[in-house]
């Protein structure tokens, strides 16, 4: 699974977002991946990441949230990524607050894609040194390249 496919381009990353609480992190995901989809407005995308975070954070740990949902009508998956100047309390497993977002939509009826989606995030945001080189990444554009690498690998 392609990671840096599923972003597209490095447009779909917020790099250093000012964004200080869980609420705002999903809304500005929200509007990031609205912009890749007729299929739903932001409202509705901010609506349905609530909605999945309330059956459980979606922290991740070290720092990490994979805010996801399933969306009706969805013909593709839309990914967008956000990297976040200061951390923000995210309720993950670790108690650690979260610097790095990948939002994912996938559609409604995609379980098996859904699944292979969230396992190669979990596995790369899991590795230590993937993350560190994340956060120490001048801008998006460095970002991007740095996940096309690891999607090389």
């Amino acid at each position: 699974m392609l990671i840096a496919a599923l972003l597209v381009n490095a447009g779909n990353i917020s790099f250093h977002d000012e964004a200080t609480s869980k609420k705002r992190v999903i809304e500005n995901l929200s509007h990031m991946l609205a912009s890749n989809t007729s299929a739903a407005s932001a409202e509705k995308i901010f609506q349905v990441l609530l909605e999945r975070e309330r059956l459980g954070s979606t922290g991740l740990g070290k720092g990490v949230a994979v805010p996801h949902a399933r969306v009706p009508d969805l013909t593709h998956t839309v990914a967008a990524m956000l990297t976040l100047e200061t951390p923000i309390e995210f309720e993950s497993a670790d108690g650690q607050p979260v610097d790095i977002a990948f939002g994912l939509l996938v559609p409604e009826d995609d379980t098996e894609h859904h699944l292979q989606h969230l396992s190669r995030l979990v596995t790369l945001f899991s590795d230590e040194d993937v993350c560190t080189r994340i956060r120490q990444a001048a801008d998006a554009d460095a970002i991007f390249e740095l996940l096309l690498s690891f999607d090389n690998e």
